[in-house]
């Protein structure tokens, strides 16, 4: 074969291979443009935004009885992507009218949009399903819809106990991989120390919109979309009754009152006063209302119960009692004389008038200071530890182990420490020191301080005799089969169970006999209490109660702590007997009472002239 004969066959090889490519090619334009409409469509809608989130429903927290304290309804985010809004015939004013917002407002969020027309941009949240309804028909183009849930409270209680749900910041869109700018977060109380379990699991979806912005339908069927996963149901200890009636009784007061089962640590009320209504974080008016709790200097987003750090005051006479006993400095029948008071050195701790001398049971029972300066000087000047330093330091020891000075590790957010004053804390406050520099520690004075739940737990502590659980608010978690284990654990103190009899009596004695608790009998329930009053510089002294009942296998404890309320048997022995009342007979048979304490309202103008101060300064800023 020539050359030329060769060449000729490589052509026609060519122009063989062109012809089949072209064959294939004119085959699937046949295909496409005639037979599979796929494309057709994509070509008229063909828009395909980034993978829209799907919110997931948060989880509802029941109380201990599973009724509703917390649960989520639907709502609406309205989204704009400002490219696709038609340049005419777009009605703002009816769409302002439809979304319940200022027309200037709207004009300002679109402006706002106007800066990333193609990304998608909140324009408002929180709209109900009977409004989207309408949005829906209005047919606005470049404006959608974003399904969202939002909280309400149907027995608008426990602000402070619950916590609220918030936007993320961009601290914690940086912290937490999960969350996204837009998403939400719980912030305190139940809502922070669940949060993980409340919140769920997001879902994305595909879909198509063409381009004026009209939702098509889902990209493949919705073939590539996963589907939010619904939060877990909480059932929280609180009854919501109980919480109810505590919030009530608290109301134009400044305190807090916890309440516990001894047998389990669960929490059975937990009040702040002032609280909020729950309901004020939620909605449009969400900021607003919290600029405003914000400024009240009474503070009601801080949660006294679990961060204040109170004196405990003559209630903590029960530790320096157990301590003495377990150290061997004092004896049951020991006998101690008060003259109104105690006197060391050129000073006097003074005391109100009772019978004297007063053995441990009566020393509680009348809730006597000298009796307890005794029992503190004997326990950090005992011999066996050779010097006054040491001594405290084994004090420290037994205060630590009633869970003082320390967290207890409860699953509450924001639990604080309260203090305990150290020798290393009292070098550095005076230098050289002696029992007489401390001694106000042996009444609940001076520098240590309490929070209102370790004050509950010391109640759960003598109710038990000596060992406590773990408080918690939460006993069940919805696809658990149990809490973290630490909360089904004893954690005991330092003093034996022995110990605790002659406290428990005294306790007993001060309610049913005769002592400073008298106003907490109930008949029949064996109530045992110690009440307090704690000094303050800022005014009148506050009062404060420690109680369980009854007796014998108690089933509740409490502390209430009033600010500035004056005498512990004043308005915090009133206020605990009749959360028992309630809690243990189901029923309040005291009208009169409760009509008495909702009547009392301390003098607070310590926060008075704080508000004045602040308001007067914000407005001269301003």
């Amino acid at each position: 074969m020539t050359r030329f004969d060769r060449g000729y066959q490589r052509f026609l090889h060519l122009r063989l291979v062109v012809l089949l490519a072209a064959v294939v090619i004119l085959g699937r334009l046949f295909y496409v443009q005639l037979i599979d409409d796929r494309y057709d469509d994509m070509a008229t809608a063909n828009i395909i935004r980034r993978p829209e989130v799907e919110f997931p429903m948060r989880g509802e927290v029941l109380d201990r009885n599973g009724e509703y304290l917390v649960r989520s309804r639907v709502c609406y985010d309205v989204m704009v992507v400002t490219a696709n809004i038609p340049k005419e015939g777009f009605d703002t004013l009816r769409l302002a009218q439809i979304l319940s917002m200022d027309i200037n407002k709207l004009r300002s969020q679109i402006k706002k949009a106007r800066k990333a027309p193609r990304a998608p941009f909140l324009v408002t949240g929180y709209l109900s399903q009977e409004a989207k309804l309408v949005f829906d028909e209005g047919h606005f183009d470049g404006f959608y819809t974003r399904f969202r849930t939002a909280r309400e409270y149907p027995r608008k209680i426990g602000g402070n106990l619950l916590g609220y749900v918030s936007e993320v910041t961009a601290e914690q869109v940086k912290k937490w991989e999960y969350y996204e700018a837009g998403d939400y977060i719980g912030v305190g109380g139940v809502e922070s120390a669940y949060e993980s379990e409340l919140r769920g699991e997001k879902g994305v979806s595909y879909r198509i919109y063409d381009t004026h912005g009209a939702l098509k339908g889902s990209y493949f069927d919705g073939a590539l979309d996963v589907l939010p996963v619904k939060g877990s149901q909480l059932v929280s200890t609180i009854d919501g009754r109980l919480q109810e009636f505590a919030e009530e009784l608290m109301v134009g007061k400044v305190g807090a009152v916890v309440a516990l089962e001894p047998s389990t640590g669960e929490i059975l009320v937990m009040v702040s006063s002032p609280t909020y209504n729950p309901d004020l974080m939620v909605g449009r008016e969400r900021n607003n209302n919290y600029a405003k709790m914000l400024h009240d200097q009474r503070n009601p987003q801080f949660n006294r119960a679990v961060k204040a750090k109170y004196p405990p005051g003559s209630t903590f006479k029960l530790v320096q009692g157990l301590i003495g006993l377990q150290e061997g400095v004092l004896r049951p029948r020991d006998m101690h004389p008060c003259s109104e008071g105690y006197s060391y050195g050129s000073r006097k701790m003074k005391c109100h008038a009772h019978r004297s001398p007063v053995d441990l049971r009566d020393a509680v029972a009348t809730s006597c200071n000298a009796y307890f300066c005794y029992v503190f000087k004997d326990i950090i000047t005992n011999p066996k530890y050779g010097a006054i330093r040491e001594g405290v330091k084994v004090w420290n020891e037994y205060v630590y182990s009633f869970g003082f000075g320390r967290k207890l590790g409860s699953d509450f957010y924001g639990e604080g420490t309260g203090f305990v004053p150290t020798p290393e804390f009292y070098d550095r406050k005076y230098g050289r020191w002696n029992y007489g520099s401390v001694l106000s520690c042996a009444i609940g004075q001076g520098e240590m301080g309490c929070t209102p739940l370790q004050m509950a737990n010391l109640a759960a502590i003598v109710a038990n005799r000596g060992y406590y659980y773990i408080p918690h608010i939460i006993k069940g978690i919805e696809g658990r089969d149990s809490l973290d284990a630490r909360f089904y654990e004893r954690q005991y103190t330092m003093v034996d169970s022995i110990h605790y009899v002659p406290i428990v009596e005294g306790m007993w004695r001060s309610v049913n006999v005769w002592g400073t608790s008298g106003g907490a009998r109930l008949d029949g329930w064996d109530v045992c209490g110690k009440t307090g009053t704690a000094q303050n510089p800022n005014g009148k002294d506050h009062s404060t109660f420690l109680s369980f009942a009854p007796k014998d296998n108690p089933k509740i404890a409490i502390s209430v702590y009033v600010e500035h309320g004056g005498f512990g048997s004043a308005i915090a022995v009133p206020i605990a007997s009749l959360i028992e009342e309630l809690y243990l007979t189901d029923t309040i048979k005291r009208p009169q009472l409760v009509e008495q304490v909702l009547n009392m309202k301390p003098n607070y103008s310590h926060y008075d002239k704080m508000q004045k101060k602040y308001d007067a300064a914000r407005a001269a800023k301003k």
